[in-house]
């Protein structure tokens, strides 16, 4: 079956002077020669995306936009017109934002959070700024625990709102937040709680002592590569330690206390040391 809006895998069927015809099951979908690989031949198989051009032909492309059907993505407004905005999402023909569907009137230049859907009454991609509307907690497809793709949807009084997996949404509570975060930054997370209202808690490392055990691999690597001894200790600044270490400080003091119990580092004045056996 082929789906507007994502990527497809088919086949060539003809050649033409302008390009490729792959087989759709009924008259083909063009692949612009420009966008055709020197060594395609008829028969062979290929991965593209599909859309309508301005004319509202079908057309196949190698070229990869910033996102599919169904994805949340920050892009940039390159027009606007009185009926809408254009956005450019990487490919030649760029995605249009109806009027309708902007919260606020959207200009060029601008960065903006929205939604890849297809329009029901045009059949075309699109894109909307309305995600509430797209996100949805009734249903839950995640569990505690899980790893997920987070968007950064915007600030709150409690730390950051985040979009989780592009059908959620949950909270990275101010205190589990250990670098800069963009409206619109995409990053990896965990599902930390999952509420009886299905309201979500969400944290940037993996919650529970699974994490600890992970990282106190790191610590001792890095120390033995720095001659037993790091100038890190529970005093020292959250970004720092994430610059170095790649975790929060939260993290970074359960690790050294575990490691301490067992017997493998000290704690000096400035830092901490290994022990030696």
């Amino acid at each position: 079956m082929i789906q507007v809006g994502m990527y497809n895998t088919l086949k060539v069927s003809r050649r033409v002077e302008f390009g490729f015809y792959l087989d759709d099951g009924k008259d083909g979908i063009l692949l612009p020669k420009r966008f055709a690989p020197k060594i395609l031949r008829i028969g062979d198989e290929i991965k593209v995306f599909l859309y309508h051009d301005s004319d509202n032909r079908l057309i196949a492309t190698t070229q990869k936009p910033a996102g599919v059907v169904g994805d949340i993505v920050q892009l940039k407004c390159v027009s606007t017109t009185e009926h809408g905005a254009f956005l450019d999402w990487g490919l030649m023909k760029d995605i249009f934002v109806a009027r309708s569907q902007q919260l606020t009137t959207m200009h060029k230049g601008g960065e903006y959070l929205v939604k890849i859907y297809i329009d029901e009454q045009t059949g075309r991609i699109a894109a909307t700024e309305k995600i509430e509307k797209q996100i949805s907690n009734d249903v839950l497809t995640v569990k505690e625990m899980d790893e997920v793709e987070l968007y950064v949807q915007r600030k709150s009084d409690l730390g950051f709102v985040m979009i989780i997996n592009n059908k959620h949404s949950g909270l990275l509570h101010a205190n589990e937040v250990y670098r800069n975060l963009q409206v619109g930054d995409k990053l990896k997370g965990f599902i930390k709680t999952i509420r009886a209202d299905n309201k979500i808690d969400l944290v940037l490392d993996k919650p529970g002592y699974a994490r600890v055990e992970k990282e106190e691999e790191k610590i001792l690597r890095l120390l033995k590569e720095h001659n037993n001894f790091l100038p890190y200790y529970d005093k020292s600044d959250p970004q720092d330690i994430y610059d170095f270490f790649g975790m929060s400080k939260k993290t970074f003091k359960m690790t050294l206390g575990a490691l301490y119990k067992q017997h493998k580092i000290n704690f000096e004045k400035n830092g901490i040391i290994a022990v030696e056996k």
